[in-house]
């Protein structure tokens, strides 16, 4: 199955790792621009003051929508940030809402996290992984 893993960039270095493991699995992967980058500094785009300026110039919203229409899943890597536990952003949203839309599956690593559009979540009907990839069918 060919998998396109999305979350924070702050979780840079997890999605590379599940990335991995899901290789490994036999699954094709897509990981998004940028995440060794990020992996190696640790940090996220926002920390470097380049967010909006970096998904503008180098057209990531549209890019990453591609990626997920010639893709069979979706797998949001959301782990706490924020103080908010489970955490989905904005981005992570906007990319669940495409899957959604094309009829892609959409795989959570962790359950729906309590936020103001966990009603929308629940309206795509993830699969929640709890935690074990060996539950992407």
């Amino acid at each position: 199955m060919k998998i396109v893993i999305c979350g924070s960039m702050i979780f840079s270095k997890e999605m590379i790792e599940i990335g991995n493991e899901l290789t490994d699995a036999g699954h094709e992967i897509v990981l998004p621009r940028h995440s060794e980058k990020y992996a190696k500094l640790g940090i996220s785009d926002n920390e470097i003051g380049e967010s909006a300026k970096n998904k503008i110039e180098s057209n990531l919203i549209q890019d990453y929508f591609e990626k997920i229409k010639n893709s069979d899943a979706i797998l949001a890597v959301n782990y706490d940030k924020n103080g908010i536990k489970n955490y989905i952003g904005g981005n992570t949203f906007l990319e669940m809402g495409f899957a959604h839309v094309l009829n892609k599956k959409i795989y959570l690593l962790n359950p729906i996290p309590e936020m103001g559009y966990e009603d929308e979540i629940v309206a795509m009907q993830p699969i929640i992984l709890n935690g074990d990839l060996k539950n992407i069918l």
